[in-house]
């Protein structure tokens, strides 16, 4: 064997080591996989692996049959060449392999020869099928094994001319764990309870720039937190800092239960970052088995009963959808349907699923459907559109879209039958919402056979068709014009859940309501002696005012007006009126009477006795009008 040994002149922390072995030898018969070729790299010195990359050179009548395994004196085995005997008939392998490449290993030509000339440099750079960055962190010193073997030694043959192993010695180190711990892993609803989370730094350098994510998880919500650092809950990144080695870091997080009786929560944080790399974890990855992420659960205790929902508080009153009403009408087996309902006008349901959808009587026939008999417990003659899908496995859902015309304040409605039978299915419903495209959620309100973790409801117990013990409620208390519900199972389903069936119920809405918010500024523009340069307000000083009109409730307000009276100290500047949806994009010329096709583009804006106007028909939810005019001060 032939071992020699490269230095380059970089930095301590970045040295590369390069080791070549050129013990030629056979690649056929007698080097089948079960007993390969084997290549050893002797490493001394202390230091980690930062990057490897290794050069492999044999001559081969068929390049797919050969076969590369890397392992380290740490045990860690990484199949750099996988082969292909089937696709990879060109000769020879001439290739370096390095994470950083852009190419895979054996997607150059198929058909095409490698060069046989000595490999200094390789005549190929590829990245291997699997990255060698698993080395990444381990200790360098003792016996690497490269392991070469032919995938069809029956056949074809080649011989092994050289290998390179290149180390890159790794930076400073640091060695980051963590753990979590919850103060009560059977707590009831509302109960106060705390997650504690250390992370650990055993070196041999401290860690720095250290950040831990920990998003609590729905089931929860945030009160407080304490310890080292500082914890943003809407993030959830625990900013720590510096660890010093052999330094333990502490975090808890303050929170209390909203999941109700029978639910598991579960809490998973990982180290977001860090200055240093971390030999045995890589921050941020989203792994669940490195030392540098924990999970804790818990689940909530208590006799289950039937949750209270929020009472629907409605300014202006409700307004009902009611399926039992001789003007509602669901056509068997339709998906898209829209329904007037007074005060808000004309809305779409409409329902999207890979599910087959099932035909049964009692259920109203080919679903979807509207059924009239009991369900839910309620009287006879109720009716609910029932949703009757035959789901082929447990990620297949339902999902059933509402879109309303115009936001309301807040709606309520049942869906009924959510529930569990063992073997068959474990109904999941979640709901959400949008208004004017942002999400809103509402409150998920639980039944006997199911419990609630945020949106979502889960079925855990047997619900009869004629019980109340499957329904839930689902309340939103802020306004929306978008209501989804994704209907399927959770991970109590078998594998093919087979048919199931929810009903939505009668829908009360709030009426639509508008509230205007009006607001003025001014900005100083200019002044005769300094011009628009630091201006002072001084006479003959140029000053714009801006009023602004937002509508931020859910209803459209109508025939919009506004007036201003301009202070005597200043006088309007003819011309200066303009219109727009912002103070700094009003950009309408608007002319100072209140006549011509300008009242109407969509604003109106005049000035006359003094006074500034400007009006809009209708200001829409989440709309604003602005006006802007200029004065100058006498």
């Amino acid at each position: 064997m032939l071992l020699a040994l490269l230095m380059l002149a970089t930095p301590v922390w970045a040295q590369v080591h390069q080791f070549t072995n050129t013990t030629s030898g056979v690649i056929n018969s007698s080097t089948p996989c079960g007993t390969p070729r084997v290549v050893n790299f002797t490493v001394t010195g202390s230091y980690n692996v930062g990057d490897i990359d290794i050069g492999i050179f044999a001559t081969h009548t068929w390049r797919g049959d050969i076969r590369a395994i890397l392992q380290s004196p740490a045990g860690t085995r990484v199949q750099i060449v996988n082969g292909d005997t089937t696709n990879i008939s060109g000769n020879n392998f001439n290739v370096l392999l390095d994470d950083a490449a852009a190419q895979v290993v054996n997607t150059d030509s198929a058909t095409g020869n490698h060069s046989t000339t000595a490999p200094t440099p390789y005549a190929n750079t590829f990245r291997p099928n699997a990255l060698l960055s698993a080395f990444n962190g381990q200790a360098a010193a003792g016996t690497w094994r490269l392991e070469i073997c032919d995938l069809y030694p029956s056949a074809d043959n080649g011989t092994f001319t050289r290998a390179d192993l290149y180390i890159t010695e790794a930076g400073p180190m640091s060695d980051l764990s963590l753990t979590k711990t919850v103060s009560n892993a059977a707590p009831t609803y509302g109960a106060s309870i705390s997650y504690t989370l250390q992370v650990t730094n055993a070196g041999p350098n401290a860690a720095t720039g250290v950040v831990v994510r920990d998003i609590l998880p729905v089931g929860v919500n945030f009160v407080s937190a304490s310890g080292f650092g500082s914890y943003d809950a809407v993030t959830g990144n625990w900013t720590v800092g510096s660890i010093p080695v052999g330094t333990t870091r502490t975090l808890t997080i303050n929170v209390t239960v909203n999941a109700s009786a029978g639910a598991t929560v579960t809490n998973t944080a990982e180290v977001f970052a860090s200055d240093l790399t971390d030999g045995d974890s890589t921050p941020n990855n989203g792994s669940t088995t490195e030392d540098d992420d924990a999970s804790i659960n818990f689940t909530v205790s208590g006799s289950r009963v039937a949750g209270t929902p929020p009472t629907l508080v409605c300014p202006v009153g409700t307004t009902v959808f009611d399926w039992d009403s001789a003007s509602v009408v669901w056509p068997a087996g339709t998906t898209n349907n829209n329904f007037t309902v007074t005060g808000i006008g004309t809305y779409n349901f409409n329902i999207v699923t890979a599910a087959t959808w099932l035909n049964n009587v009692t259920y109203g026939g080919q679903s979807p459907a509207e059924q009239t008999t009991v369900t839910g417990g309620l009287p006879p003659g109720q009716s609910s559109l029932f949703l009757y899908p035959d789901f082929a496995n447990i990620p297949q859902n339902a999902v059933l879209t509402l879109t309303l015309p115009t936001p309301v304040p807040g709606l309520q409605f049942m869906i009924f039958d959510v529930d569990y039978n063992a073997g068959q299915f474990a109904d999941r419903v979640t709901i959400s919402g949008t208004f004017n495209g942002a999400p809103v959620y509402p409150t998920v309100t639980n039944g006997v056979s199911n419990y609630v973790i945020g949106n979502s409801a889960y079925g855990d117990g047997l619900s009869a068709d004629t019980s109340a013990n499957g329904n839930i409620t689902v309340t939103f208390t802020s306004p929306v014009d978008t209501i989804i519900i994704d209907y399927g199972n959770h991970s109590l389903a078998p594998a093919d859940p087979g048919g199931q069936a929810i009903a939505l119920h009668d829908i009360s809405f709030c009426r639509p309501t508008a509230t205007l918010t009006m607001a003025k500024t001014s900005t100083l523009v200019s002044d005769p002696v300094n011009g628009v340069t630091n201006p002072f307000e001084i006479p003959g000083a140029t000053i714009r005012y801006c009023i602004l009109a937002h509508n931020p409730d859910s209803g459209t307000a109508a025939n919009l007006a506004i007036s201003d009276t301009v202070p005597a100290n200043v006088t309007f500047v003819s011309g200066s009126l303009r219109t727009g949806n912002s103070c700094a994009g009003a950009a309408t010329v608007e002319d100072d009477d209140a006549s011509g096709g300008d009242e109407s583009d969509p604003d109106g804006a005049a000035f006359s006795a003094g006074v500034v106007t400007a009006s809009r028909t209708t200001l829409i939810s989440g709309a604003s009008l602005a006006v802007t005019f200029d004065v100058t001060v006498n």
